[in-house]
Parts: C-alpha cells; structure tokens; sequence
C-alpha cells in the first residue's frame, strides 16, 4: 500500500496550522446596476497565522487576543478570511 505521507522535501515546503504564511487568492466582487462585462474577481493577497485547512477551505487569523475580562472569564477572540480552496493563486511560508 503506497504511504500517504508526502516526502520530506516536500513536508517541510507544505504550510501547516499555526505557520505564518502568505497567501494569494481571487475574491468575488459585487457589481449593481453596472455594465456586468466588466467585472471579474479580483486578486487578493493577505498574510497571517494558517489557522486550519482542510479539502475545501483555509482558515488564517490575523489577530488574535483575549477579551478585556478576569483572566477566567475571558475568551479568545480572532480576525481573519476563511478562504476557499479553488480560489487560491498561491500559498506559502514567511517564515
């Protein structure tokens, strides 16, 4: 049974949660009452810590913080883009 386990240059290449990384990707772009042939996604680029990935989207934060409560009671709160898979250009490590 052949490994599911990509090769070690290849897994140090690959980002994975908790890296900084950067990523290029088209985004949808709204248009009303406009001439439709004119618009088309746009490409986007956006930089932050891989939060989660799976087959369908990426998830990266931003920022992230607790909020201004007792250090019990606090939440962790976050900033980011969920980004579709499909629309991604590029992805790759900053650090």
């Amino acid at each position: 049974m052949p490994s599911t386990t990509p090769p070690p240059s290849l897994a140090k290449a690959l980002p994975k949660p908790g890296d900084l990384v950067f990523i290029r990707y088209n985004d949808h772009v709204f248009f009303a009452n406009a001439d439709a042939s004119l618009y088309r996604p746009w490409t986007r680029e956006t930089v932050g810590w891989l939060d989660y990935e799976d087959e369908e989207f990426v998830r990266v934060v931003w920022e992230r913080y607790r909020e201004p409560k007792s250090p019990e009671k606090a939440r962790l709160r976050s900033t980011g883009l969920a980004i579709d898979r499909r629309t991604i250009l590029e992805m790759r490590h900053l650090v």
